[in-house]
């Protein structure tokens, strides 16, 4: 069973809270976040200003997976990343 529009926001706002708490994060996290971010992008029900912020989410994962050093890309993003589920709680 495919998760809700509401499911995946709140996962993909659990995986970047924790990353942002922990300073730490995994490669499968940014993977994750991808496949998130993707499946979100292509609903036509999500309001453009969050399409906005998943684009940069997007990017984002996009540097953590070929970065080398992870941990380092994630403390140099924590603004963001605290930015972003700000902005998932205001349109969630």
């Amino acid at each position: 069973m495919p998760l809700s529009e509401e499911n995946q926001l709140n996962l993909l706002k659990d995986i970047l809270y924790n990353q942002n708490m922990d300073s730490s994060g995994s490669v499968a996290e940014c993977e994750q976040v991808e496949r998130l971010v993707k499946s979100l992008m292509i609903n036509a029900d999500i309001d453009q200003n969050v399409k906005t912020i998943l684009k940069e989410i997007y990017e984002y994962s996009q540097m953590g997976i070929g970065s080398p050093d992870l941990e380092a890309h994630i403390t140099s993003h924590q603004d963001n990343l605290s930015q972003w589920v700000d902005d998932i709680d205001q349109f969630n």
